[in-house]
């Protein structure tokens, strides 16, 4: 009996059973004839002592029979310590013990099923060694910052990027996340005592950074809570989001020049050719014209005022100076300014708004209704309270809109009209996320499109 990973195969279970009765069987024979003979030369040549020679010759031949089955045993003996041994070493993970054992019987099952249990924990161990090595690889190389802190104070892990550009490189397990605040830049001080997710913006995270020199970067803190081995635990996320805030920032001014250029090059280019027709009908002294020409310039200017003054009004959205306001005498206001159908009632509660700020939006979206190509009874409000949240809902007849507009249909800038700005929806949206709501988009099964607004009431 060794530790290896052979294994024998086992016979029938049946004959096993047949050897093992058989050798006990013959075992308790001898004994017994050993036993009888002694009995018999005891009470013939010892007749006086025949009860306490008796006795003694049992326990003899019992202590003889004894030792014999015990060496019978021994590799039995042997065998169970092993056993013993690897089931220590399995609950201290080490899963590369097999045992051998060489008799055809019952025990071969056993160490056979003992050798698969160890097979099987060895192979489900080192699935678990590369998932663990993989994982410290995706940990140690994210360009997330992460540090996980126990609820005792101490950092018990902190990957590279937290090393890198909170601590110069060094190492962060073990120290206090108390120590280690007074050195780092206070926004992100701040941040952290502040709880919850945010951004901030600072000019290094590093210790000793030169904050003259170094430019504002802006990072996300994300917290997340958790329990670890029955300890509670707190998760650390710190990303750092200038470099994709810069290539957003640049392709939305981008769109903007390109939505501009093009509106300026629409008003101006026709201005420019009616002033040269207009100059060369005063060289003729041909004047008949003039008030025409002159009267197409002015509506180019005003349409060219309007169109900047739009973009003007979204980038300087003052914040909405709030009023208690009837709700159903503000959706009825709207109908004296432009046509909708109203359906159901309207319900009798008071929201607090920017009367001027959501008349805006509401005017923006039911103007886009109309110029979806509905007819005048396809275009209808709907208004509903839900749990304390007051739903409008502008509906239209239109063509609706596919996947790929309605994921862009809320972001400035961006339209699929021939001469659109791109800032209806988009200034509905800042105007309704500044009143605590939110807006959605949906198509409609009968056809059209439904914009809906989430208010708190």
């Amino acid at each position: 009996m060794n530790s290896t990973h052979e294994q024998t195969a086992s016979l029938p279970s049946s004959k096993k059973a047949l050897g093992l009765i058989a050798s006990l069987s013959i075992l308790l024979i001898s004994l017994t004839l050993v036993q009888g003979i002694s009995i018999f030369f005891i009470g013939v040549y010892f007749p006086d002592n025949a009860f306490w020679l008796q006795i003694i010759s049992a326990g003899l031949v019992l202590c003889g029979g004894l030792l014999y089955l015990r060496r019978r045993l021994s590799k039995m003996l042997q065998l169970f310590s092993a056993l013993s041994g690897t089931v220590l070493s399995y609950g201290d993970r080490d899963f590369s013990f097999s045992i051998h054992w060489d008799q055809a019987d019952e025990l071969a099952d056993l160490v056979a099923a003992h050798n698969q249990l160890g097979q099987v924990l060895r192979e489900e161990r080192l699935a678990l060694v590369q998932r663990e090595l993989l994982l410290d690889s995706m940990l140690q190389n994210t360009p997330v910052a992460m540090l996980l802190v126990s609820e005792r104070g101490p950092i018990v892990f902190a990957n590279i990027t937290a090393r890198k550009i909170l601590n110069e490189g060094r190492k962060l397990e073990g120290h206090r996340l108390e120590s280690l605040l007074p050195v780092w830049a206070s926004p992100l001080r701040e941040a952290i005592a502040k709880g919850g997710d945010g951004l901030f913006t600072v000019a290094s995270l590093g210790a000793t950074a030169n904050e003259e020199l170094a430019e504002d970067e802006i990072f996300h803190l994300s917290r997340r809570s958790f329990t670890l081995n029955g300890c509670a635990h707190e998760l650390f996320l710190i990303r750092q989001l200038t470099l994709e805030l810069r290539r957003q920032e640049v392709q939305t001014w981008k769109k903007v020049i390109r939505v501009i250029s093009h509106e300026l090059n629409n008003s101006l280019a026709p201005v420019a050719s009616l002033a040269r027709s207009a100059n060369a009908l005063v060289e003729r002294e041909q004047y008949q014209r003039l008030p025409e020409i002159l009267a197409t310039i002015a509506d180019r200017a005003v349409h060219l005022e309007n169109f900047i003054h739009g973009y003007a009004r979204f980038a300087k959205m003052p914040a909405p100076r709030l009023e208690k306001r009837p709700c159903a005498a503000f959706i009825l206001s709207l109908q004296t300014q432009i046509d909708f159908q109203l359906l159901g009632n309207l319900p009798e509660v008071s929201v607090m708004l920017d009367p001027a700020q959501m008349e805006q939006a509401l005017l923006n979206l039911l103007k886009n209704a109309h110029e979806s190509g509905s007819d005048i009874d396809q275009i209808s409000v709907e208004v509903r309270l839900m749990h304390e949240t007051l739903r409008i809902d502008i509906n239209d007849g239109g063509s609706g809109m596919n996947e790929d507009v309605m994921a862009n249909a809320l972001v400035p800038f961006y339209s699929t009209k021939r001469n659109g700005t791109g800032l209806g929806l988009a200034l509905a949206r800042e105007i309704v996320e500044a009143h605590g709501g939110r807006i959605a988009l949906n198509n409609r099964s009968s056809g059209g499109l439904t914009v809906s607004l989430f208010l708190p009431c």
